[in-house]
């Protein structure tokens, strides 16, 4: 990955995982509300990611990948079990995991499109 795909990704990994964060701590209080919206910011993402790498994706394509790396997904569930329901502390704690896991996603794409896997 040269200096330009490198900020590229995080351009557009960051602007992902900012709006994670926006959507998993503003719809906390409410159990798995944020997961579509989640989804498509991820799918959306990666299509992002396959162009920098000179990769064309298909919606159904980026979700294929997507789904490579959605084991990652535990942890926001036992997080959104333990405290998701607490105001405050639950949007806290949501957003950054959503944000947590959107980056590590974001990442682990990049340098799948780089090595051309």
């Amino acid at each position: 990955m040269d200096s330009k795909q490198k900020a590229k990704c995080n351009a557009i990994i960051h602007a992902a995982s900012g709006s994670a964060a926006a959507v998993g701590g503003g719809l906390a209080n409410i159990p798995c509300s944020d997961a579509p919206i989640l989804l498509t910011i991820q799918t959306t993402m990666i299509i992002s990611l396959g162009a920098v790498f000179g990769v064309s994706l298909t919606e159904s394509m980026a979700k294929s990948v997507l789904a490579k790396f959605l084991g990652c997904t535990v942890g926001k569930s036992v997080a959104n079990i333990l405290v998701g329901w607490l105001p405050g502390i639950g949007n806290a704690v949501n957003a950054s995991t959503a944000a947590g896991i959107t980056e590590i996603i974001g990442w682990a794409a990049a340098k799948m499109f780089d090595k051309g896997k």
